[in-house]
């Protein structure tokens, strides 16, 4: 994935580094740089409803080209790219398994059961993985017998990276016995890869190499790319017509989304190879907090790795949130002693060091 762009310029409406708020909360806060709004301004569009947006069906053949899928659907948001495959793939009734800390299950509303009436089964790590990723021998384990009483055990979800286990990337190796067991069992995989781009960069594989055993992908703009909205869903042609269906039932079909899928195209085409900076700022972080009193921070193994650092404290984590509002640092509490900071490329070498320091006096 190489950076085809011009040079990187902070986003339009930043504040000078160090002048404004240090927003950690989530990479979905970024915003466009100039460059991506005047792509934006000049994208041709047309009617994505009546198949003739022409930079839709750009960004469409460009992400699956990227991910070495036949096809690929432009979606508002990575929540319906992945209710999509859910809903294209299985029936009412059915089964999907996924790690306990997935995304599908604690953040999606409850969408597997009303939007395509099917249980979610959860899996345990192994011994020897980091949390999020689970064994090949576990997902055999749990399909169910072919039996009346029994629902049918019908997809696979992995994601990559597991949000909730703070930015864990996926190894081809790990994945690869995943897929395998799920192949052997006649499983659908899909990869909720809303920031697959950062595990790619961790990791050093391609992301159609990560995918060559997936059935079905969904991956987002709107994240670390900096793209103001929108996500996508790829998997072979006629897995996404059926999908392109249920995205109209489910509301999500646009009109002149072009404008959109214009800032999502130079998000994929500009703005890939910037995110190991985020990588960067994140291990500097890490680092930093781990020297703290009183702070632990939740590395997995080998450390921090992408953009996300969990760190528990002692005391109310939503209290210290609060009185890091004040100082301009802003981050989510992920339980009474649990937080979160995420970096993104609103966020710059400066802000990092002014972000360490506000927690350090916080905590001192």
């Amino acid at each position: 994935m190489s950076d085809r762009g011009p040079p990187y310029t902070r986003p339009v409406n930043t504040p000078k580094a160090g002048t404004g708020t240090v927003d950690l909360r989530s990479d979905t806060v970024t915003r466009p740089t100039p460059a991506m709004m005047q792509a934006m301004f000049a994208a041709e569009l047309g009617d994505d409803v009546l198949g003739d947006d022409p930079t839709v069906k750009r960004l469409e053949a460009r992400v699956a080209e990227l991910l070495g899928m036949e096809a690929a659907l432009f979606t508002p948001s990575g929540t319906m790219a992945n209710q999509l495959a859910i809903r294209t793939v299985c029936e009412p009734g059915d089964e999907i398994l996924c790690h306990r800390d997935s995304h599908i299950l604690h953040y999606e509303t409850g969408g597997p059961a009303a939007l395509s009436g099917c249980i979610v089964t959860t899996l345990d790590g192994g011994d020897g993985l980091p949390r999020g990723v689970f064994g090949g021998e576990l997902v055999e384990q749990s399909v169910r017998p072919l039996d009346q009483h029994d629902p049918v055990t019908r997809m696979v979800v992995v994601e990559n990276t597991v949000n909730r286990a703070g930015g864990v990337p996926w190894s081809l190796e790990a994945f690869a016995d995943v897929a395998s067991a799920a192949a052997s069992r006649s499983l659908h995989v899909h990869v909720d890869g809303a920031r697959l781009w950062n595990a790619c960069i961790a990791c050093g594989y391609a992301p159609s190499e990560f995918l060559a055993e997936a059935d079905s992908c969904s991956v987002c703009f709107s994240k670390g790319l900096g793209a103001p909205v929108g996500s996508a869903l790829a998997g072979p042609t006629a897995f996404i017509a059926r999908a392109k269906r249920f995205r109209k039932m489910f509301g999500g079909s646009m009109r002149q989304v072009g404008l959109l899928a214009a800032g999502a195209l130079f998000a994929v085409d500009h703005q890939l190879d910037r995110l190991v900076e985020d990588h960067a700022h994140a291990m500097r972080l890490a680092a930093a907090l781990s020297a703290m009193p009183g702070v632990e921070v939740e590395a997995p193994p080998g450390g921090v790795r992408t953009n996300m650092v969990f760190l528990r404290v002692a005391g109310d984590a939503g209290d210290l949130c609060a009185r890091l509002e004040t100082r301009g640092v802003r981050m989510i509490p992920m339980g009474r002693g649990r937080l979160r900071a995420v970096l993104h490329l609103d966020v710059d070498e400066a802000d990092v060091e002014r972000a360490i320091e506000s927690i350090g006096t916080e905590l001192g």
